[in-house]
């Protein structure tokens, strides 16, 4: 117990705080811009990050993984605001904490290994691109100023690790650009002016709304999106720190933990949120590794939001918009290019439609359930043709089936047969043949019914023992004549 404890906690205690001081600082603007899309004091993101990033410390099952709250997260709360008030979207996070809580419980995390590599490929990639597109509005087209800064926030944070490693280049660039602004009282876009921010710690409070079922009819749909939508980003981007760090981590605990911090933030004032693979990727990139990180990055929040308030709102947003577009130029996979060109075609356009549906609809939920349902289409389509051959010997005939027989393959399957033949002895062998639902059994049915029709005798053969339990279980033509042989 004590030696987990180190490991996940203190075995890289420098790099840990610094990463999170780095992370605390690129939260605030995030924090404050998701509470504008959801029509929120930007309090109410700026307590959720803090509440969910402690939290998730503690109880998450991914050390080093940065929580909450998130752009795709605020874009769901918008009608709920607006149509019922920020009371009613505290009581959405709160049920939507529950509802996470649930399916971690019910070990949702399993259903992890059923989304597709190109899938993974094309939410990391459409990711990149929104990090991209969301920084854009805080330096193109306002000044000269503006793009030098961007520039030269780039340059530190590419150059300067090359020759100094033991502070991060994210965390120089923003003391020393914003000290910068700050004396040469220097015409740039600040944080300051995406929002107020009120120098006090959250409180508890409990939603002042009716308890009723009127109520819980309003906020069930909204919170079941959101719960949807912030497993599926937390339990990728946890993968995505996965390979990044070369660890392991426990999808399972991640969406429990994912849901006691959002039923806890709802209670202190903060909206949901959700695991932030920009912030996750900043924090791996500037050394971060364990638990303290995240708790770092939470705890420093409210630090600089109490103690250092007045400084925060002078850091200049080209800084953090330069920091944000390295995040993004990490975070793209480049190998995508030649995954285009080398991957089946059906793989290719499952990761570009991936990417294309998340940057149009700005929802990462419909991106990754489209990649996955086209993916399973393809899948099916790939493995629904079945092969018949026949070996006829005087009045026998052998029909040899390999192949998987399912719903897509049953009609290539029937069609297959020559109908036609009569007072035969007809053995159909499925030595080298799988039969997966009820649709093959009554496709199996159809073919030894027609034969039978022509006065054919029917034998079936060669079924393995999953097959031969479906066909037992469902089939009709055993109760004919023909005989049920399983060698």
């Amino acid at each position: 117990m004590i030696e987990r404890i180190k490991q996940e906690w203190f075995s890289n205690p420098r790099s840990d705080i610094l990463a999170g001081i780095v992370v605390a600082l690129a939260l605030i603007p995030e924090a404050i811009a998701f509470s504008i899309i959801a029509g929120v004091d930007p309090m109410v993101g700026l307590y959720a990050s803090f509440c969910i990033a402690v939290i998730i410390s503690f109880i998450g099952g991914r050390p080093g993984m940065i929580s909450a709250a998130t752009g795709a997260m605020a874009l769901l709360m918008v009608p709920l605001v607006k149509e019922h008030g920020v009371q009613y979207l505290l009581a959405a996070t709160v049920l939507t904490g529950i509802i996470q809580l649930l399916f971690g419980i019910f070990k949702i995390g399993k259903l992890m290994k059923f989304i597709p590599r190109a899938v993974m490929i094309g939410f990391v990639n459409a990711l990149a691109i929104l990090i991209f597109m969301a920084q854009v509005p805080h330096f193109a087209g306002i000044s000269t100023l503006t793009y030098i800064f961007v520039a030269v926030t780039l340059i530190i944070v590419y150059v300067l690790p090359r020759f100094f490693k033991a502070i991060p280049a994210p965390l120089i660039a923003i003391v020393v650009l914003t000290a910068t602004a700050i004396w040469g009282n220097l015409d740039l876009g600040t944080v300051g002016e995406l929002g107020v921010i009120n120098q006090s710690l959250p409180s508890f409070l409990i939603p002042n709304i009716p308890f009723n079922l009127e109520t819980l009819q309003i906020i069930f749909p909204y919170s079941i999106s959101l719960a949807v939508v912030g497993l599926v980003e937390s339990l990728l981007t946890s993968s995505i720190v996965d390979d990044m760090t070369e660890t392991d981590s426990n999808k399972n605990k991640e969406a429990r933990g994912q849901g006691i911090a959002n039923i806890i933030t709802g209670f202190f004032g903060g909206m949901a949120g959700c695991a932030m693979i920009g912030q996750s990727v900043i924090n791996v990139k500037s050394g971060g590794r364990t638990r303290l990180s995240t708790f770092v990055a939470g705890v420093f929040l409210m630090f600089l939001i109490i103690v250092l308030g007045g400084v925060v709102v002078q850091i200049p947003m080209p800084v953090l918009a330069g920091i944000m577009i390295m995040v993004s130029i990490g975070t793209f996979d480049w190998s995508s290019f030649t995954y285009l060109r080398k991957a089946p075609k059906s793989d290719a356009f499952v990761m570009l439609a991936t990417v294309i549906v998340v940057v149009v609809t700005d929802n990462l939920a419909i991106g990754v359930l489209l990649g996955i349902i086209l993916s399973a289409i393809f899948f099916a389509s790939k493995i629904s043709k079945v092969s018949v051959t026949s070996d006829n010997k005087g009045y026998k005939t052998t029909f040899k089936i390999s192949g998987q027989l399912f719903f897509a393959s049953v009609e290539g399957f029937v069609n297959a047969f020559d109908y036609n033949v009569k007072d035969k002895d007809i053995v159909l062998d499925f030595s080298n043949a799988h039969i997966w639902d009820d649709s093959g059994v009554g496709a199996v049915d159809k073919v030894v019914i027609k034969y039978r029709a022509n006065h054919n005798h029917v034998i079936v053969r060669g079924l393995n023992a999953s097959s031969e339990k479906i066909v037992n279980r469902l089939a009709v033509y055993h109760d004919s004549n023909a005989q049920l042989k399983s060698h």
